[in-house]
């Protein structure tokens, strides 16, 4: 079994995508607007471009978005995105998600975690970072 996140936008699905991918690294495997899908002549122009699927695959862990179909898009609630990520890593990649955004919890050392912190990105997409040790055999 798999589980995968799907994230929702309101026309941001791209340039939301391709900074995650910059910041988190990874490939696209999709990134199929409406305008290339068979859905194309079903909505309005101004709707071509826009992601009907994007899959960034990070390591062996895939994230998923899309816009929402018109006049379909609710904001995302109840939920936050969770990256596991080595210590060395973890601070980078929460300032990075940050900028632009607003930090509910500032990163900083835990009980749990030599550093964790939450946020919610430019996007309206809420992060939780949580720096994990790597263990060395």
């Amino acid at each position: 079994m798999g589980i995968s996140c799907h994230l929702s936008f309101d026309g941001e699905c791209a340039v939301a995508f391709r900074r995650y991918q910059r910041i988190l690294g990874g490939e696209f495997t999709t990134l199929l607007t409406y305008g290339e899908s068979p859905l194309a002549r079903q909505v309005p122009r101004e709707w071509q471009s826009r992601i009907l699927h994007a899959t960034l695959m990070v390591d062996d862990q895939e994230l998923l978005g899309s816009d929402a179909f018109p006049g379909t898009y609710v904001k995302l609630q109840g939920f936050s995105v969770t990256l596991h990520v080595p210590v060395h890593e973890a601070a980078r990649v929460f300032v990075s998600l940050s900028e632009g955004g607003s930090i509910r919890m500032p990163f900083e050392p835990t009980f749990w975690s030599p550093g964790f912190g939450m946020l919610v990105d430019r996007y309206g997409i809420p992060w939780e970072i949580n720096g994990e040790r790597v263990h060395r055999a």
